[in-house]
């Protein structure tokens, strides 16, 4: 998936003024420290509560508040070495974008398969429980990883058997495009794009669609349910747009070449940050139970045991 990291080009004409970097970049810090602040709650709730951590639906979802803080922690780490030191070493640059790379690919996988156990929580009931076991839901947040890994590393080895060794001893301003700029990594990276679209968005219709039929006659839960799929594909739609971003950036370079700067800084906003603030949105506010207890912890209170 494309990563905007930062909200220049690498060409230094587009660098901001020291006024605009400084107001985006407070803009920034302070959008991360909330969405991290609020899932740290989540976090410490679901470490401190048995309710939690014995139910596979609450354990795929702190896998992607994880997922989440450490996504945005790197991207926002990167956008402001673009500002402070702007070109880093490509091997430094090389390992925090395969960071923030599985990071990101891990999304989309772990909503479809909150989206599958929240199908199997409706549809099938009497199956729940055996089927969605404690172990089993570790063995697929590994699988969710080795998906990752098996989707990313060869955008290093590609770049490992294309560039010389002295390559990564260069500097240069940290995208994904610039660390891993051999054609051949963008033809699979499209085929990539293509393949989890198709495949994630037809097990979220899938899904969307059965609970809806059952919630026609079934009781107000599996209607709950039927919402929160629905919030999971805002959220899927959201992290997918990506796959299109290097499309709106050659539109808005090519019609408001001005505008460029501040249009990156509103995609990198919008296609990285605001995705990450909705996990937050369908566990920590609309689940009863997990609100009651990040009430407590964001007010500094003394969860119950």
């Amino acid at each position: 998936m494309n990563i905007s990291i930062a909200n220049v080009t690498g060409v230094p004409d587009y660098r901001d003024s020291f006024t605009k970097a400084v107001i985006k970049n407070v803009i920034v810090v302070v959008l991360s420290i909330s969405i991290n602040y609020i899932n740290a709650g989540l976090i410490h709730t679901f470490c401190g509560n048995q309710i939690f951590n014995t139910n596979p639906r609450y354990i795929l979802f702190v896998h992607l508040v994880i997922n989440d803080m450490i996504q945005v922690t790197l991207t926002v780490a990167l956008f402001i070495i673009s500002y402070i030191l702007y070109k880093i070493h490509v091997f430094v640059c090389c390992i925090l974008i395969l960071i923030a790379l599985f990071t990101t690919e891990n999304t989309p996988l772990n909503l479809a398969c909150m989206a599958v156990e929240c199908y199997i929580a409706i549809c099938i009931p009497l199956r729940h429980a055996q089927i969605c076991t404690i172990k089993r839901t570790r063995l697929l947040i590994s699988l969710i990883w080795i998906t990752s890994l098996v989707s990313v590393l060869p955008d290093l080895f590609i770049t490992l058997a294309t560039e010389p060794l002295d390559y990564f001893n260069t500097q240069v301003f940290c995208l994904r495009e610039t660390a891993f700029r051999s054609p051949r990594i963008i033809e699979r990276r499209n085929i990539t794009y293509i393949v989890y679209l198709v495949l994630v968005w037809c097990i979220i219709f899938f899904i969307y669609f059965r609970i809806l039929f059952t919630a026609r006659t079934a009781s107000r839960y599996a209607k709950k349910a039927r919402n929160t799929v629905l919030l999971h594909g805002l959220q899927l739609l959201l992290c997918m747009a990506t796959y299109a971003e290097h499309l709106v950036k050659q539109a808005v370079l090519q019609w408001l070449p001005k505008y460029y700067s501040d249009s990156l800084f509103v995609c990198y906003i919008i296609f990285q940050i605001l995705p990450r603030s909705i996990s937050s949105i369908i566990y920590g506010i609309r689940d009863k139970t997990f609100r009651k207890h990040l009430k407590r912890y964001l007010l500094c209170k003394v969860s119950p045991q």
